[in-house]
């Protein structure tokens, strides 16, 4: 049988439990769950810092831990699906259970309620917390430190458009496995900007063309589109603001940026990923 790596736990040493009789591997191992401690964590797609970095994984995200050597832990995320290795040092235990997530493009994380403190840390947009109590304006995290209780939601409140969580990305860095204000890329974007508004979706672009949406027609002349569809190349995906306009994570300014999707098509067609290979629509 064929398995997708990126989302498949399996080495010719170790699997996933569940494989078992599916896959081949010396040993399964049903694994330990644990939380992302760090603000932040590349996962790699090898045990090295020098490896390649597929995505990230945010602060209170749970993964699953199969193996960990030297440094390093062979997990599984459980938002999406995707395995790789992060630093063992960016994990935690798996309680308390999350209470509240970052509504904020990024908040900080001071020592105590008080915003003229150095800042200790931050969290990143859709980052999961568990609040102990609120103090004036902040709220206590289990995990400590304190943060300004404005930018946090219940873990049951979601964004209400997601084109316009995408906009708040506007001049970000583009970051290859970037899912943070501080660089993401466009498949991060468009999976980021969905989750605030309580859509799951896959991390990579050929996995969000196939599963997410109906599909729209691409007509020569680029006509019909609305709000919120989302435009697929290889390798790249861009969300539409309007009839006119779409707003992307791209390698050709190094930013997140708006433009035309007729001006964008064009280069992107002739210069690297050639033409539309689909438009879908959600809702």
């Amino acid at each position: 049988m064929s398995f997708d790596r990126r989302i498949t736990p399996v080495r010719a040493d170790l699997a996933d439990e569940r494989l078992r009789g599916q896959v081949e591997a010396e040993r399964f191992t049903t694994g330990t769950v644990k939380r992302v401690a760090a603000s932040f964590s590349p996962l790699h797609r090898h045990p090295s810092r020098e490896a390649p970095v597929d995505t990230q994984a945010i602060f209170g995200e749970s993964v699953t831990v199969y193996d960990e050597h030297e440094g390093w832990a062979w997990v599984q995320l459980h938002e999406d699906g995707y395995v790789g290795y992060l630093p063992s040092e960016a994990l935690g235990e798996a309680g308390p259970e999350p209470t509240h997530k970052v509504r904020a493009i990024r908040t900080f994380v001071y020592p105590g309620p008080n915003l003229k403190l150095p800042h200790q840390d931050y969290l990143t947009l859709n980052s999961r917390i568990a609040v102990m109590e609120t103090q004036g304006d902040y709220a206590r995290l289990a995990t400590g430190g304190w943060v300004f209780a404005a930018h946090l939601a219940g873990l049951d409140a979601f964004e209400t458009d997601y084109v316009a969580v995408a906009e708040r990305f506007l001049h970000t860095p583009y970051l290859w496995g970037g899912k943070t204000s501080l660089g993401i890329d466009c498949s991060g974007l468009a999976q980021t900007a969905l989750a605030a508004v309580g859509i799951k979706a896959p991390r990579d672009s050929d996995m969000q063309e196939r599963d997410l949406g109906t599909p729209v027609e691409v007509k020569p002349d680029l006509s019909g589109l609305r709000r919120g569809d989302l435009v697929f190349w290889k390798g790249h995906v861009g969300l539409m603001m309007d009839e006119t306009n779409f707003i992307h994570a791209t390698g050709h300014s190094m930013t997140v940026m708006i433009e035309p999707l007729a001006v964008a098509e064009e280069r992107i067609r002739l210069r690297s990923y050639g033409p539309i290979s689909a438009i879908k629509r959600l809702g």
